[in-house]
């Protein structure tokens, strides 16, 4: 229903309006307090980069996270990433993500690109205490904020936006009756600009998400996802459908197509009943660090990797490189 009334194919936008009015007001109040210093924001001692998103549901941000995280590391430079760590709930903040720490303390997010990546990651509601945290670990040259767009207690260097080239913008009002946390005119004032599918615009980088082989939650074994036979998929991501639609475009037909809610807390009895003898339960990246704990013999996982074209992405990484250079 919130789809159809966020697209405007739902007329029901209309009740909610007066709402996305207010919602509007308050948050262009907040961030003018910021730009006339009635509010103050923290500048970290070393270069920050946001990537985070206009819209509220999932636009394809983490992945994107682990690239960017992963390019630096490639050119020699130490990345550090923090989040809100939405859904965790961590007994203090800051809280260090480490091989130990559970999805149910840090979220899920954090804990994937921990895995993913390599990279100290901290989780604060509060950025500053988390980029605090990870300075007292050691020594780095750049912090990636996964989300925090809107986070203005906190100084950015650059800020890039990831977009949902399928879904871009829909009705183009703020929440609650359309999507968006800020009007799409902020676009302008951003560094770049990132199209997850569909079709990017000239000042736009393209970016795919490119499947990799399906992996066994017990074994780590791995295998073409097209060789697992009947499979049931499964996901809990801000937008499912677009993992359904991945798996079709591998050629695979799920038996089964079962959408949670992004976050959502899974437990071992309820993923069991979804799967029949002879059927394997398929789930995102992001759904198994949740999940491997209590995994069951016939549960695999596809891992994603953003993929990004266009003129635009070699001279981004170059700007972030010399950026940071110039305070080494």
């Amino acid at each position: 229903m919130i789809e159809r009334i966020w697209s405007g194919r739902s007329l029901l936008w209309l009740l909610l309006w007066p709402f996305s009015l207010l919602y509007g007001a308050i948050t262009a109040l907040i961030r003018f307090s910021y730009r006339r210093g009635w509010h103050k924001s923290w500048r970290a001692p070393l270069p920050v980069v946001v990537v985070g998103n206009l819209t509220a549901g999932g636009n394809g941000k983490t992945p994107v996270v682990i690239w960017l995280v992963e390019a630096l590391q490639q050119r020699g430079l130490r990345a550090g990433v923090v989040s809100r760590g939405y859904g965790g709930k961590a007994d203090h903040y800051p809280l260090l993500v480490t091989a130990q720490t559970s999805t149910e303390q840090a979220g899920d997010e954090p804990v994937l690109i921990a895995q993913r990546t390599g990279a100290p990651v901290a989780v604060a509601p509060e950025r500053r205490r988390a980029i605090e945290a990870l300075l007292q670990q050691g020594t780095l040259d750049v912090i990636i904020t996964d989300d925090g767009l809107q986070h203005y207690a906190l100084q950015r260097d650059r800020e890039i936006v990831v977009v949902d080239g399928v879904r871009r913008f829909g009705n183009g009002w703020w929440l609650p009756a359309g999507p968006m946390r800020e009007r799409a005119s902020r676009l302008t004032q951003v560094d770049a600009v990132i199209i997850n599918g569909g079709e990017a615009q000239s000042d736009e980088i393209a970016m795919q998400l490119q499947p990799g082989l399906a992996t066994h939650l017990l074994t780590g074994e791995t295998c073409s996802a097209d060789k697992l036979g009947a499979v049931v998929a499964m996901a809990g991501i801000g937008h499912p459908p677009r993992f359904f639609t991945t798996l079709k475009q591998q050629g695979i037909t799920p038996v089964a197509e079962i959408a949670f809610a992004d976050h959502h807390a899974y437990s071992k009895d309820e993923l069991t009943r979804l799967v029949q003898p002879g059927q394997q339960l398929l789930m995102t990246e992001k759904d198994a660090v949740k999940c491997r704990h209590f995994a069951q013999p016939d549960w695999w996982y596809l891992p994603v990797d953003a993929h990004l074209t266009g003129k635009a992405v070699t001279p981004l990484l170059a700007d972030i490189e010399q950026l940071c250079r110039r305070t080494l």
